[in-house]
């Protein structure tokens, strides 16, 4: 049995390469893929999808392997706030970490949308007690006791520990992959390659249907960058942490592209036209019999739970470690004494998700937009200061080092441009006024208590406790 030794930031580490795929791969395969497969293949066509999805996860690779060498190289809590804060400073650590913690905490305001939302495919019109209209959307009492109930319930297993969460993901993300299994393996017997046609949607010219899916790609991909915020909190060789980190991106995008070929191969263009929910009805014409159907509805909620968890740990690391150095108010800064977590970070993000529910259908988009430019410009800033260090420290000790790096990072750099001119005026895809509501709100909010924050403990602060965690962390190594 492995020996529990601290980080030089007091946390301890007791994540093995199971937990730490577990909690990349979970948060990778939330609930997404269940409720958009249909639009993906009808977008792009059955093959066209697949090659969406390979294709875009290629673009995610690339990203990757940034974020592999540099938390094999500095495997501290925060992740993206110590590789921008050693290559590019003090202001530009606290903005990047900011926007990616908009992100984690968007995607678990998400989940607390999502849950109820998904409930109702298995008990229908349980929603009763009316509160509010928003957005045209009626807003129902047990609708969101569900979704309070769930944010409590995740809220809970984080304050307990990492232990105790990153148990609870390897247990549910088994069993997403189980029924996974169960399905792609049935598609591949019972179905027809005849099914699958069209193979590429031509309406829009079969490069514009791929191009289509590709812009939503790296957003299904959110949740690898969750291993760098949990850095000091696993206990694996330095070199490690980034293969493992390479290893689950490399999963997801198996794990997407079979679920797309399975529903293609058993749901026709027509299935799919008709289908509010494509993968749990493709489960169900596999098996021919509803409990199927049911099944895979469990795995969605399974992949909601995996994506909750994983995003609770990143976004409480990521606020943590900001306060930690002094970029935010202390309070968000200290560790249970027991349980050794961000406690008052964790209830933070607790009460944001708490919160959620009280929106209605309608937040889903809201916050999923909003919180995707967060994290592409945190992408933005990892591959920027992947090409400074790169430059500016070739003697830094990478223990996973990317070859031809030069190239991957500038590479790395332009899709990240790319991602966010997506989110820009002018794109198909720009930002609606409540969204940017959402994201200008954070940021204000941020730039205050990071003001504050800087004026009370002062840049050396930070410096002296970036210093006493790189210590921390070079003693593990030599350990």
């Amino acid at each position: 049995m492995k020996n529990e030794t601290s980080s030089g930031s007091g946390l301890t580490r007791v994540l093995a390469r199971k937990d730490v795929l577990a909690l990349a791969f979970g948060a990778m395969i939330g609930w997404g893929w269940i409720v958009m497969t249909g639009e993906w293949i009808q977008s792009a066509g059955s093959l066209g999808a697949v090659t969406a999805f390979v294709v875009g996860g290629l673009i995610i690779v690339l990203v990757g392997l940034t974020y592999a060498e540099l938390a094999s190289a500095m495997p501290q809590v925060g992740g993206e706030h110590v590789y921008s804060y050693r290559a590019l400073g003090h202001f530009a650590s606290f903005f990047c970490t900011w926007a990616i913690a908009l992100g984690y905490v968007s995607v678990v305001a998400f989940e607390a949308v999502a849950l109820p939302t998904v409930v109702e495919h298995l008990f229908p019109n349980y929603a009763v007690g009316y509160l509010w209209t928003i957005a045209g959307w009626e807003v129902n009492a047990t609708w969101v006791a569900v979704g309070v109930a769930g944010s409590l319930v995740m809220l809970w297993i984080n304050y307990l520990g990492i232990r105790m969460a990153a148990l609870v993901q390897k247990l549910v993300t088994l069993l997403i992959l189980a029924i996974g299994i169960m399905f792609i393996t049935g598609a591949l017997f019972e179905g027809e390659g005849a099914t699958m046609e069209p193979l590429f949607n031509v309406e829009n010219g079969i490069i514009g249907g791929i191009m289509t899916v590709i812009i939503m790609v790296p957003f299904m991909f959110v949740g690898f960058d969750v291993i760098p915020q949990a850095a000091e909190e696993i206990d694996l060789p330095f070199r490690e942490i980034g293969r493992v980190l390479m290893m689950s991106v490399i999963l997801a995008v198996f794990w997407y592209a079979l679920i797309i070929l399975g529903t293609g191969l058993m749901l026709t263009p027509e299935a799919l036209a008709e289908s509010s929910l494509a993968v749990p009805d493709a489960m169900q014409a596999v098996f021919q019999a509803p409990w199927a159907g049911n099944l895979m509805i469990l795995a969605g909620i399974a992949g909601i739970l995996t994506s909750w968890n994983a995003f609770f740990v990143g976004g409480s690391r990521a606020i943590y470690a900001l306060a930690h150095a002094g970029m935010l108010p202390a309070f968000l800064g200290k560790l249970h004494p027991t349980y050794r977590t961000p406690a008052n970070a964790i209830v933070l993000i607790g009460v944001l998700s708490c919160l959620a529910p009280f929106l209605g259908r309608p937040a889903l988009v809201w916050l999923v937009v909003s919180g995707g430019l967060g994290i592409v410009i945190a992408y933005l800033f990892v591959a920027i200061s992947f090409v400074v260090l790169r430059r500016r420290e070739p003697d830094l000790v990478r223990p996973f080092r990317v070859p031809y790096g030069m190239l991957v990072g500038w590479l790395a750099v332009l899709f990240s441009l790319g991602l966010i001119a997506m989110y820009l005026p002018g794109s198909p895809s720009a930002l609606a006024p409540m969204e940017w509501g959402i994201f200008l709100g954070w940021m204000i909010i941020g730039l205050a208590l990071y003001g504050w924050s800087r004026m009370r403990y002062g840049t050396a602060h930070s410096q002296a406790v970036m210093n006493r965690e790189l210590a921390g962390n070079e003693r593990h190594s030599g350990s």
